[in-house]
């Protein structure tokens, strides 16, 4: 059974950073797509970052370049390190993690991913 469980949350002022861990067991890390999603009040949940099996990344466009996923399998972890945080930003952060099935790049929406975290508030302010 795959559990995952997020923290690093909080608020910070914009060009801050923060950096957000997702705690995980039951993953087999070289088989499975990982990735970070965040939901604004009222939006859709959006795809921020994604990590495959062999370690290939892949980011929305608004985060490519300050947001950096990582996953210590030793440590049974994924990370997001974001940097140059923007208003924007803001929402709720969760981690996501399912079998690849071919597919783990920014385009795997979040109905392709059956576990979930319960997410980890991140606000920045202006």
């Amino acid at each position: 059974q795959v559990r995952l469980m997020e923290s690093g949350g909080g608020s910070v002022q914009a060009g801050n950073s923060l950096r957000l861990s997702c705690a995980a067991s039951g993953v087999h890390y070289y088989s499975y797509c990982m990735a970070w999603f965040r939901q604004t009040p009222g939006g859709e949940r959006e795809g921020v970052a994604v990590v495959d099996g062999d370690g290939a990344t892949s980011y929305t466009d608004s985060v490519n370049g300050r947001f950096t996923i990582s996953l210590d399998a030793a440590k049974n972890t994924l990370y997001l390190q974001m940097n140059s945080l923007k208003p924007e930003d803001t929402g709720i952060y969760y981690c996501a993690a399912d079998w690849e099935d071919g597919l783990c790049n920014k385009n795997r929406g979040a109905i392709a991913f059956s576990n979930w975290g319960r997410g980890t508030q991140v606000t920045v302010l202006s």
